[in-house]
C-alpha cells in the first residue's frame, strides 16, 4: 500500500510498471508525510518556536501545567507502546506488488486474479510465533507469512505460516497450545524456544500435534533467511467463479531463489551474534535491489472429489501431497519497498483471515472457523477499538461507505444524517450491490448444513501419524539427522522423565527408527509402535520430494553472500576478480579483515573477522598475497573463521598463498567443496559450483568431528 519516497538504490532502476504503481498508490496516500523543509508543529498543526525548553515560572522556577507543547509531547511518548501480539510478536515486513500470470476466471471471480497487466499492492509481514518482540530471529520456531492484498474490491489477507499444517485441529485448543509453548509462567523462561516441559507435556498428550511437531523439528523451523522460506495458507479455502461454481483451494508460496535453512549450530550462534539477522537480511536485500520473489501456487480440488482422499480436507494437521494434486503456479509476489516507519506500518498492520473478497470463501475447517473470530477480537484489543481499519497501513484502497460510526480513534468524517440502512433521508445511500453486477457485492457460497448441535471431532480427523510418517520418509539423510538432533536437544531440556517417555511413544508411531535414535541420545529404551497406530490411517503416498528442502534445492548463488578474507598485503587484483565474478552471478562479496582499513591498494575492508563471523556468509574465499596469508595464518580468529565455515558445510576457496590459512587451520585435505589454486578463474568456477547447492552435504559426517 505504501510507497517509498526515496529513490531506488544506486544502480537499481525501477521498472515502468513499478513507477506507475507507486504513483497511483502515492496519490491515494494523503496520510504519508515527508518532513523535509517543513516547520516543526504540534499535532494540531501549531508551529513550535522553542522545542528545547519547558515553559517555566522564572529561569529556575517550576514548570507550568499550561505548557500544552510539553504535555502533548510527553503524553504521546508515554503511550507510544501498544500491547504486543500474543503470538507472532516479533516481525518484519515489506511492501510489494502481486501480479497474476493469466486470468483465473475459470476458478475464481476475484478481480485481482484476472488481469496479468494489473499490479495489486501488498504488504507482507514475517514473524516468529513463540518469542516476544525482543527475542532473536533465528530461534527454532514456526514463521508467520502474512500477506495483505490491497485489491480493488477490498483487502484480502492470506494469513499463513512457513509450514502447511498446524499443531491442533480445533481452535478451542489454541489458548492451551499457546500457553504451553510460551515461556513457563513461574520464571518466564525460555524466551523464544520450545525446549521446555510445558510445551512437550502438551504435545505428548495431544497426538494430533505429531505431524506439525515433526515439521518444527526439521530444517523448516530455522530458515536461512525470510527470502528463502516457503509459505502456506494452511487451511482449505474455496474459490468461486462468476458462474457460482465452487472448488476447494490450498495456497502455497514458493521462493524463486529456492529454499534454504540454517544449521542448528549456526542458528544458536546467530541468536547471540546478530539477533536481527533475518530482519537485516530482508531489509538489505530490498535496499540492494535483490527484490525477494515468491510464486503463488494453488492446489485445486473439485467439490465432488472432497472425500476421495485418505485424509480430511478440513483437517489443518494434513497436507494434500503434490503427488495427488499438483501445484499450479498462478502469479508472482515481489517485495520492492522497505517500510518508512516500523511502528506505523509493521507493528500496527492488522491481519485477519476473515478479510476476504468476492471469489474467495471459507470452509468448515474448525481451526479456521475459530481464527475468523480471534483475529478481529485481538486487533480491537491491541489497536484501541474497532477502527483499526483506519490506521493507514490497514486502509483498503477500495472506497469505504457504511453506517459504522464513532468509537475510539475514529478518523473518517462522515457526511449525512443517516447512519443506518435502509434510509430515505440520504437518498438511501450507501446501497447494497447485487452480486451479479459488475464489481458486485460479496455473496457467501451456498453450502448445505444440517446436523445435531454436538461437541465432537469427526472420525475422519483421527489419523495423527500417517502424514508425519510421510514427512519423515521424504527427508534426505542429512535432514533426518537434523530432525533426530532437534528432538534430542529439545527433549534433553525437559526435566520430567515421563514427558520424554510419552513423546518417544509418539515418535515410535511415526517411525520406530526415529524413536530409537532419539531414545539412544536420551539414554532411554526405544519404544515400540502402539498396537492401534496403523489402524488410525495410512497414507497412499509413501514419499514426496516436495517436502524436502535438500531434494528440491535449486542450484544458484544468486543473492548469496561470500566473505573474502584478506589482511594487509593481500593481492588486490585477485580480490577485484572475485568481486566481479560473484557480482556477475548475482552474489555479494564483502572483504573481511582482522581490522578495518585497506588490506590492499584500492580495497577497503567491509567488516572485521569478529564483527562479521562466518555464520553470516554462505561461502568463504581466502585472498592471495604472502603477507596477508601469513597474518591470517597466525590469527586464531581467522583460523576459526574457516574451520567454522567447514563445519557448517560451506564452500571454501583459497587463492595462491591463501591456501596457507587452510593448512594452518588443519582443514582436511582434498575435501569436496574446498577449492584451492593460483588460477583465479578456475578456482572461482569450482567455488561457485560448490556454493550453488547451498551446502556441501557430502562432507557432513566428517565436518562433525572438526572443532570450530
Amino acid at each position: 500500500m505504501a510507497t517509498n519516497k526515496q529513490p531506488p538504490p544506486s544502480g537499481v532502476a525501477r521498472t515502468p510498471s513499478q513507477s506507475n504503481t507507486n504513483k497511483k498508490v502515492e496519490a491515494l496516500e494523503t496520510f504519508r508525510t515527508d518532513a523535509t523543509n517543513q516547520a516543526l508543529t504540534t499535532n494540531q498543526g501549531v508551529k513550535v518556536a522553542d522545542n528545547q525548553n519547558t515553559l517555566r515560572a522564572g529561569e529556575r522556577g517550576p514548570s507550568l501545567l499550561e505548557d500544552f507543547i510539553m504535555r502533548e509531547k510527553i503524553t504521546h511518548f508515554d503511550h507510544e507502546r501498544i500491547p504486543e501480539r500474543i503470538v507472532h510478536a516479533r516481525g518484519s515486513a515489506a511492501h510489494g506488488v502481486f501480479k497474476v500470470y493469466e486470468s483465473q476466471a475459470e476458478l475464481t471471480k476475484a478481480a485481482f486474479l484476472q488481469d496479468p497487466l494489473k499490479e495489486t499492492p501488498v504488504y507482507v509481514r514475517f514473524s516468529t510465533v513463540q518469542g516476544s518482540r525482543g527475542s532473536a530471529d533465528t530461534v527454532r520456531d514456526v514463521r508467520g507469512f502474512a500477506v495483505k492484498f490491497y485489491t480493488e474490491e477490498g483487502n484480502f489477507d492470506l494469513v499463513g505460516n512457513n509450514m502447511p499444517v498446524f499443531f491442533i485441529q480445533d481452535a478451542i485448543k489454541f489458548p492451551d497450545f499457546v500457553h504451553a509453548v510460551k515461556p513457563e509462567p513461574h520464571n518466564e523462561m525460555p524466551q523464544g524456544a520450545s525446549a521446555h516441559d510445558t510445551f512437550w507435556d502438551f504435545v505428548s498428550l495431544v497426538p494430533e500435534s505429531a505431524h506439525m511437531v515433526l515439521w518444527t523439528m526439521s530444517d523448516r523451523a530455522i530458515p536461512r533467511s525470510l527470502r528463502t522460506m516457503e509459505g502456506f495458507g494452511i487451511h482449505t479455502f474455496r474459490f468461486i467463479n462468476a458462474q457460482g461454481k465452487g472448488r476447494f483451494v490450498k495456497f502455497h508460496w514458493r521462493p524463486t531463489i529456492g529454499s534454504a535453512s540454517l544449521l542448528w549450530d549456526e542458528a544458536q550462534k546467530l541468536a547471540g551474534k546478530d539477533s536481527d539477522f533475518h530482519r537485516r537480511d530482508l531489509w538489505e536485500a530490498i535496499d540492494n535491489g535483490d527484490y525477494p520473489e515468491w510464486e503463488l501456487g494453488v492446489q485445486i480440488v473439485e467439490e465432488e472429489d472432497e472425500h476421495k482422499f485418505d485424509f480430511d480436507l478440513l483437517d489443518p494437521t494434513k497436507i494434500i501431497p503434490e503427488e495427488l494434486v499438483p501445484l499450479k503456479m498462478i502469479g508472482k509476489l515481489t517485495l520492492n519497498r522497505n517500510p518508512d516507519n516500523f511502528f506505523a506500518e509493521t507493528e500496527q498492520v492488522a491481519f485477519c483471515p476473515g478479510h476476504i473478497v468476492p471469489g474467495i470463501d471459507f470452509t468448515n475447517d474448525p481451526l479456521l472457523q475459530g481464527r475468523l473470530f480471534s483475529y478481529t477480537d485481538t486487533q480491537i484489543s491491541r489497536l484501541g477499538g474497532p477502527n483499526f481499519h483506519e490506521i493507514p497501513i490497514n486502509r483498503p484502497l477500495a472506497p469505504l461507505h457504511n453506517g459504522q460510526r464513532d468509537a475510539m480513534h475514529r478518523q473518517t468524517i462522515d457526511k449525512g444524517q443517516a447512519s443506518y440502512e435502509p434510509n430515505s433521508i440520504d437518498g438511501g445511500w450507501p446501497k447494497e450491490t447485487a452480486p451479479a453486477a459488475a464489481g458486485g457485492g460479496f455473496e457467501t457460497y451456498t453450502e448445505r448444513v444440517e446436523g445435531s448441535k454436538i461437541r465432537v471431532r469427526s472420525p475422519s480427523f483421527r489419523d495423527h501419524y500417517s502424514q508425519a510418517t510421510l514427512f519423515w520418509n521424504s527427508m534426505t539423510d542429512p535432514e533426518k539427522d537434523h530432525i533426530v538432533g532437534a528432538y534430542s536437544f529439545e527433549l534433553s531440556k525437559v526435566e520430567r522423565k515421563p514427558i520424554r517417555e510419552r513423546q518417544l511413544g509418539i515418535l515410535a508411531n511415526i517411525d520406530e527408527t526415529l524413536a530409537a535414535r532419539v531414545a539412544a541420545n536420551l539414554g532411554l529404551p526405544a519404544p515400540k509402535k502402539s498396537a492401534d497406530a496403523d489402524e488410525l490411517g495410512k497414507s497412499s503416498v509413501k514419499e514426496s520430494p516436495a517436502l524436502s528442502i535438500i531434494a528440491k534445492a535449486k542450484p544458484s548463488v544468486k543473492t548469496r553472500k561470500v566473505a573474502i578474507l584478506a589482511a594487509r598485503g593481500a593481492d588486490a587484483a585477485s580480490i577485484k576478480a572475485v568481486q566481479d565474478a560473484l557480482k556477475a552471478e548475482g552474489a555479494h562479496a564483502k572483504v573481511i579483515s582482522p581490522t578495518l582499513g585497506s588490506p590492499a591498494p584500492g580495497i577497503e575492508a567491509d567488516a572485521t573477522i569478529l564483527g562479521m563471523p562466518s555464520i553470516m556468509f554462505d561461502g568463504v574465499i581466502v585472498a592471495g598475497g604472502k603477507e596477508s596469508a601469513k597474518t591470517l595464518s597466525e590469527s586464531g580468529d581467522a583460523r576459526h573463521f574457516v574451520l567454522e565455515a567447514f563445519k557448517h558445510l560451506k564452500a571454501i576457496g583459497a587463492l595462491g598463498d591463501g591456501e596457507d590459512l587452510l593448512a594452518a587451520a588443519h582443514l582436511p585435505n582434498g575435501e569436496e567443496g574446498v577449492v584451492v589454486g593460483s588460477d583465479v578463474k578456475q578456482v572461482l568456477k569450482r567455488f561457485i559450483e560448490a556454493m550453488s547447492m547451498h551446502r556441501v552435504w557430502s562432507r557432513a559426517q566428517k565436518a562433525e568431528s572438526v572443532p570450530a
